[in-house]
């Protein structure tokens, strides 16, 4: 499964982007300059000259690939969120319980991600450690409702529906499978970030992962 999605080629909403940065060397390099310097200084302190120079390249440069920073992120957040889906599609394929598909969705949702799943042009696992503690800055800003007119998080929409349609496959009845679900990703990207820079907000468990088990448990529970 790893190869076939390895293969796979993620569309990015257009959107998002002024010159697709898959095109070419110079578009990828400022993706994977961006990934590590966003972890190295943090979103808030990233500007377009200190990647400039991070990549050996220009301000100009970065510029004809993306509007702003902003955009950045966004980019790597509906990339994120594109290839997340394609690994709900194969794990889920060949599993006929709901039960056992709401499970398996649920752990992909909220598992930390493994050095398995590195891909040759994106680190999969520096993307979800940047998901985990900045995403939330995608959404939570003035242009969100024009941005949502663009389709930018049709990616993450999609997601969601996915995981609400096997709860309703479940418990037709159950009212509220989509504000269940994104508050379980939601959740999970907090609790993660709290374990590793805030534990005394959420709970370790030895011999499990508390992160994982928890939204099990909850969304198990709720849709009874």
């Amino acid at each position: 499964m790893h190869r076939l999605i390895s293969n796979i080629q993620i569309k990015v909403n257009e959107n998002i982007f002024l010159k697709d940065p898959s095109s070419s060397n110079l578009g990828q390099r400022i993706i994977s300059g961006g990934l590590d310097l966003t972890l190295e200084i943090g979103f808030e302190d990233l500007t377009f000259k200190k990647l400039a120079k991070k990549i050996d390249s220009t301000e100009a440069s970065i510029y004809r690939y993306f509007e702003n920073k902003h955009k950045l992120l966004l980019y790597l957040v509906n990339w994120y969120w594109v290839w997340t889906e394609y690994r709900l599609v194969f794990s889920l394929a060949n599993i006929t319980s709901p039960k056992e598909r709401l499970i398996k969705a649920v752990h992909i949702l909220t598992s930390p991600v493994s050095d398995e799943w590195k891909l040759p042009h994106m680190d999969t696992v520096k993307l979800n450690k940047i998901v985990l503690s900045e995403s939330s800055k995608v959404y939570l800003t003035r242009e969100v409702d024009n941005e949502n007119k663009g389709g930018v998080f049709s990616a993450y929409k999609r997601v969601v529906g996915r995981v609400s349609d096997i709860i309703t496959e479940i418990n037709p009845a159950y009212k509220y499978p989509h504000m269940l679900i994104s508050t379980a990703i939601e959740g999970a990207h907090h609790q993660r970030f709290f374990s590793e820079h805030l534990p005394r907000l959420t709970d370790n468990v030895d011999g499990e992962d508390a992160v994982v088990e928890f939204y099990k448990d909850m969304i198990l529970k709720a849709i009874v």
